[in-house]
């Protein structure tokens, strides 16, 4: 059968009234999944939230679902980021933000701590021979 005669039809996956694509339900299985790694072997994962194809309507979904934990870090460097847990614990909403204000880039980070607050161990040995140097005052 030639090409020409195969039937297409158009579907709109974006509900006019809602603005719900059904982009964002998988992602909470994917969460989950991604969980489960995280508790057997302790691996970090990331959900780039700005390369998918959701609506705002779909990321205040995911949010309203996901809901708001306990903790909120915000950063200052090169604009701001601000990483929220969620209530479910080991998941991170994160959104990086330039100098303007814009937001640049949402993820979903699944991890017991995000990677981005760690210490890096330059800055802990810095911090070390900053406090040698207060000692060394005494």
């Amino acid at each position: 059968m030639p090409f020409e005669v195969i039937p297409i039809h158009v579907v709109q996956t974006v509900s006019s009234e809602t603005g719900l694509t059904g982009n964002a339900p998988p992602l909470l299985r994917e969460i989950s999944e991604l969980l489960l790694r995280l508790l057997e072997s302790g691996e970090i994962a990331a959900i780039d939230l700005s390369a998918l194809p959701l609506t705002p309507a779909d990321l205040d979904w995911l949010q309203d679902r996901l809901g708001q934990g306990e903790i909120a870090i915000t950063l200052q460097a090169s604009g701001e980021s601000t990483l929220n847990e969620t209530a479910c614990p080991g998941v991170w909403w994160v959104t990086h933000r330039n100098e303007n204000g814009a937001v640049t880039s949402q993820f979903i980070e699944v991890a017991f701590v995000p990677d981005l607050v760690k210490a890096h161990p330059q800055d802990v040995e810095w911090g070390r021979e900053r406090l040698e140097l207060l000692l060394a005052d005494f």
